[in-house]
């Protein structure tokens, strides 16, 4: 096997071998060295929307609510990953994070701690508007929204649902609560969308927005993922070069998922313009992933591409004491943490998408 392309060891442990070499200390570390500072935590499968590219028009089968992790389960999970294991950014993530009511509890609990994250958010921008004030106050420190496009019929029929006025408004009502660094995620799900890119680019540099164009990946809940048909990192880029000037960006990356440029002739000396590009099957940034994830039901992920997953939620409604369940709890966190894989494996022969589609895993 090669791993020179991710910037991983050549010769990695044996796939499978029990983990008894699993550090018991010091960052929640893997194998190869990546430490997790990242957490993403769906707090719900559900979402209000039907993307073409992520699930059916008729939804899917949502996760009971008694199996959904409860707030005082969530709360105590996140306090031993910031406090325990030195996670420094919470993202909330849903499905549509939106739909769980207790999201600002959830927030001031996580800004409360003592060695404070940074808090983010990803979500469709469905009911913003009314919640955002809240969230801001709650602690929420930076917010991504969901827009492929702002064709209205487009966005009609890659969502199935009439509702771009709202996610636009949303947006609005973003900046007007105080966040000063909103990016939109797009996801292109057809080489016909490629045309109306620098539309979208155009209005979110209007709004001083950040755009970030995303490969679409296979986590459909329908396994319909096609590569011959997925809209690559260079055709995006080879489209917005007809309409805009893109220069080198000359901040490190560091472990960012996006690759980013600036646009010329936009934005301020002292707040350029960028625009990124997360090219996770053609350009894969394994080798410095620092990302963590886990699922509503209280599942720890180490990869959105893992076949395996770790489960929180029997150990946190067991009869442990409380220092006995926290000690367990960062046990089963850094061997799940040092079992991670190189690489994602999507351009692997043996690649097989995983069992939970995107919403159930969160992004």
């Amino acid at each position: 096997m090669t791993l020179v392309s991710l910037g991983l060891p050549t010769t990695p442990p044996a796939i499978g071998a029990v983990p008894i070499d699993t550090p018991r200390s010091g960052p929640l570390v893997d194998r190869f060295g990546r430490v997790v500072r990242d957490l993403r935590v769906s707090v719900t499968d559900r979402c209000n929307l039907r993307c073409t590219y992520c699930m059916p028009e008729e939804g899917l089968d949502w996760l009971p609510t008694e199996q959904a992790l409860t707030t005082a389960e969530l709360v105590r999970v996140l306090r031993v990953a910031v406090d325990e294991l030195g996670v420094e950014t919470i993202r909330f993530t849903g499905g549509e994070p939106l739909l769980r009511r207790d999201l600002e509890e959830l927030i001031a609990a996580v800004a409360a701690l003592p060695s404070r994250p940074e808090i983010a958010m990803t979500t469709n921008g469905l009911g913003l508007t009314r919640r955002i004030d809240g969230l801001v106050a709650a602690g929420l420190d930076r917010i991504n929204v969901s827009l492929d496009t702002v064709n209205p019929a487009r966005f009609a029929e890659i969502t199935r649902r009439d509702r771009l006025d709202d996610v636009i408004a949303g947006l609005a009502a973003a900046r007007r609560a105080g966040l000063s660094r909103i990016k939109v995620n797009a996801v292109l799900p057809a080489r016909d969308d490629l045309p109306r890119l620098p539309d979208l680019l155009r209005f979110c540099l209007e709004h001083g927005y950040e755009l970030r164009v995303i490969e679409q990946m296979p986590l459909d809940a329908d396994h319909r993922w096609n590569r011959e048909a997925m809209v690559t990192a260079d055709e995006i880029l080879a489209v917005l070069r007809t309409e805009f000037t893109l220069l080198p960006d000359p901040r490190p990356r560091g472990s960012a998922p996006a690759a980013t440029w600036l646009v010329d002739g936009h934005g301020s000396p002292d707040r350029p313009a960028r625009v990124g590009v997360i090219a996770s099957v053609t350009r894969p940034f394994c080798g410095d992933c620092d990302r963590a994830r886990l699922t509503a039901d209280g599942a720890l992920r180490n990869c959105l591409f893992a076949q395996s997953e770790t489960d929180l939620r029997t150990l946190l409604r067991s009869d442990l004491p409380e220092r006995s369940l926290d000690a367990a709890i960062v046990d089963l966190w850094r061997t799940n943490a040092w079992m991670k894989e190189p690489g994602h494996g999507v351009n692997g022969p043996n690649f097989h998408q995983p069992t939970r589609p995107m919403s159930a895993i969160g992004g």
